[in-house]
């Protein structure tokens, strides 16, 4: 494509905002359409509602299509990620309706698949391009009503009753105002925010909402409230049972500014000229119009196609771009699980397939496996943890990507997400069929509650939220110095006679004295000695606990000891949680928990190290922190949390660099120079 040659654009699925975006392709300097995708190609009226344009039968005709360049998707909500994802992976450009995706998790996972594909991706806000816009931004800049204090912006309507099976009302389409239309708001008061501060958005500090949910479960009329850093507070409402007035209003302290219907400029999907109130302090009104009169989608057709020849992934400002969609469905997540709503297809019932919409896949090569003294089956190198994840339509999302790159060993404990970890994981092993492949880890016995007796009442527990008979490797939590070792090491040994636990137990956060004793006392006794260890590990010694009662072996005596029993480590903050990135440089003193953690001569020299063979070995410092761990002597298992599939790739970055001992010592030293 050249800069003369149109953007060849197909649509996928042809509802009635289809035929609007066609209407602003048509009025566009950029864009032809070409083509339409149809499940029901046969459908009267289509050639006549798109003119010119072919009807394919279905929407994977139209991403196998040559001739396509762009994809603009307006089918239900539930389908975006799924179609965006398929789209970028033929190689094709998409321009997806509101909202983006369900979650910020699922933008997430189209974001990453647009990135290896290298092509575009936009969210279909089509009033952040209009002219309007940028001029509402110019006049808040300017300080025509003086500093910012309040927003109070709505999209609500009301539907002519109750309908079930309108796609508004449908669960299983992710019906509802927030989704539907309470983006337009939520987007809005981030942008004026941002513009109040010189910024291009701003990102709310505090978002709490409500919702009336109605009888299908979805909401019918919702609002919420945004504080911004600075003061901002901002109130958004959305609707659609209910009427509003729909008026954009920005009140500051010499006056205010409104906005009536500012999705379609105040017109409708045909034109919108384009009107802005500002009324001073005194009440004199002044109402400005940017007069335009082009197609109301012909300019987000144009800036797509602009940064689309321009070899762009994402829309320029004043467009979405991708850390604008993501933290406007951070916000509306956030609404939707204070208004306690999630969707049915969100659920595992209905998540059966990954997030691109196939069966999950195994035999993937990416993360190797390796023998663990005390496991019957091979685990992967790394353990995966995610506790930071609500929802399984969330999670199932880094464990499908995981699984498929070859990785089965999980990490969980019972104190995690207050036990919604392991109720996760245990929805998805079910949910997938994959529970006989996977290694779990599991923890318990947490202080306070570090008591033997306490570790097989939550072990039950444990088991149900798992739905399973077994893990594969016990750590307890903590250790609680004041008990007899051998009290736990009994209840341990109870657990794995009775097959509850089925590898290696251990303690997590114990000493090297404590462990000592309990495989002493085991050996003794003829009990089942512990065979692993889950304490810190990393490049960079822990110099403090990050939290009460941790313990790390990266020390010269641990090193030594873990080489002699040749005990395995199922190392946690194995990256040293930061430190090797770019934001953990000597000047930076701002993040307390780095500097009294991990800031010390020896640490930023182990540093300093890790960066200059990174940039040899064409990798990152982290890189190297983490093989660094894996090349120990004695099993060394790092356990990684990545929270999106870009951060996940990057770790699996680090799995085919190989360090000698000679590395490893220059690493940790600087005795010997890494060849």
């Amino acid at each position: 494509m050249t800069a003369t040659t149109p953007i060849r654009w197909g649509i996928l699925g042809p509802g009635s905002i289809a035929q609007s975006f066609a209407g602003g392709v048509a009025a566009s300097g950029t864009g032809k359409l070409v083509a339409i995708g149809a499940r029901n190609p046969a459908k009267p009226g289509l050639a006549e509602r798109f003119p010119g344009a072919r009807i394919l039968d279905g929407y994977d005709a139209l991403l196998a299509d040559p001739d396509i360049d762009a994809v603009y998707i307006s089918i239900p909500h539930p389908g975006h990620a799924q179609w965006a994802i398929k789209a970028a992976e033929a190689g094709k450009h998409v321009l997806c309706e509101k909202p983006l995706a369900l979650t910020a998790f699922e933008a997430d996972a189209m974001m990453h698949a647009a990135r290896k594909a290298g092509t575009f991706l936009g969210e279909a806000f089509m009033y952040r391009l209009h002219p309007q816009t940028k001029k509402l931004v110019e006049l808040i800049r300017s300080g025509v009503i003086g500093e910012i204090r309040m927003i109070k912006s709505s999209f609500g309507f009301a539907m002519p009753g109750f309908m079930p099976q309108h796609r508004l009302y449908a669960n299983d389409l992710a019906g509802g105002g927030i989704l539907d239309v309470g983006g337009y708001p939520a987007s809005m008061v981030r942008l004026i925010a941002g513009a109040a501060v010189g910024k291009p958005f701003s990102e709310p500090d505090k978002v709490v909402g409500t919702a009336h949910l109605g009888q299908s479960g979805v909401d019918e009329w919702a609002s919420a409230l945004l504080h911004f850093p600075g003061g901002i507070v901002a109130e958004v409402s959305c609707s659609i049972s209910l009427s509003q007035d729909n008026v954009l209003r920005i009140l500051g302290t010499k006056g205010r500014i409104e906005v009536p219907d500012f999705w379609f400029a105040g017109g409708n999907r045909d034109v919108g000229l384009g009107r802005i109130d500002v009324i001073a302090s005194d009440g004199t009104r002044q109402t400005i119009s940017v007069d335009e009169k082009r197609h109301v989608y012909s300019f987000e057709v144009d800036a797509a196609g602009e940064a689309i020849l321009a070899g762009g992934q994402e829309f320029a400002w004043p467009g979405m771009a991708w850390a604008e969609s993501l933290g406007t469905l951070r916000v509306l997540d956030k609404w939707r699980a204070a208004a306690g709503l999630e969707y049915g297809i969100e659920k595992a019932e209905q998540r059966t397939n990954t997030i691109s919409g196939r069966p999950l896949l195994s035999g993937g090569t990416a993360v190797a496996k390796r023998t663990i003294p005390g496991l019957s089956k091979p685990a992967s190198v790394v353990a995966l943890g995610f506790e930071d994840f609500r929802t399984f339509s969330s999670g199932s999302i880094l464990l499908d990507a995981f699984f498929e790159a070859g990785g089965n060993l999980f990490d969980t404990g019972y104190v995690y997400g207050g036990g919604y970890t392991e109720k996760l994981l245990g929805e998805w092993l079910k949910n997938r069929g994959v529970r006989a492949q996977s290694v779990v880890i599991a923890k318990g016995a947490h202080s306070p509650l570090c008591y033997p007796d306490v570790i097989g009442k939550q072990l039950d527990q444990t088991l149900e939220r798992l739905q399973t008979d077994h893990v594969d490797v016990y750590f307890m939590h903590r250790d609680n110095p004041d008990v007899p070792v051998g009290e736990f090491v009994d209840a341990m040994d109870r657990e794995v006679k009775a097959g509850r636990i089925r590898g290696p137990f251990g303690g997590s956060n114990w000493t090297m004295e404590r462990m000592d004793e309990a495989i002493a006392y085991a050996e003794r006794t003829g009990k089942q000695k512990p065979g692993a260890l889950s304490n810190n590990f990393s490049l960079a010694e822990m110099l403090e606990p990050i939290w009460a009662g941790c313990v790390t072996s990266s020390t010269d005596a641990w090193k030594a000891w873990l080489t002699s029993r040749k005990m395995p480590n199922f190392a946690w903050s194995s990256q040293g949680r930061g430190f090797f990135t770019d934001r953990a440089g000597r000047d930076k003193q701002d993040n307390e928990e780095l500097v009294r953690v991990w800031y010390s001569e020896r640490n930023f020299g182990r540093r300093d190290r890790a960066i200059e063979l990174a940039a040899r070995l064409g990798k990152s410092p982290i890189h190297i922190a983490l093989a660094y761990v894996l090349a120990q002597p004695f099993p060394s298992i790092p356990l990684i949390g990545p929270r999106t599939l870009d951060e996940l790739d990057d770790s699996l970055r680090a799995l085919d660099i190989t360090l000698s001992q000679a590395d490893l010592e220059w690493l940790d030293g600087g005795s010997l120079r890494a060849a």
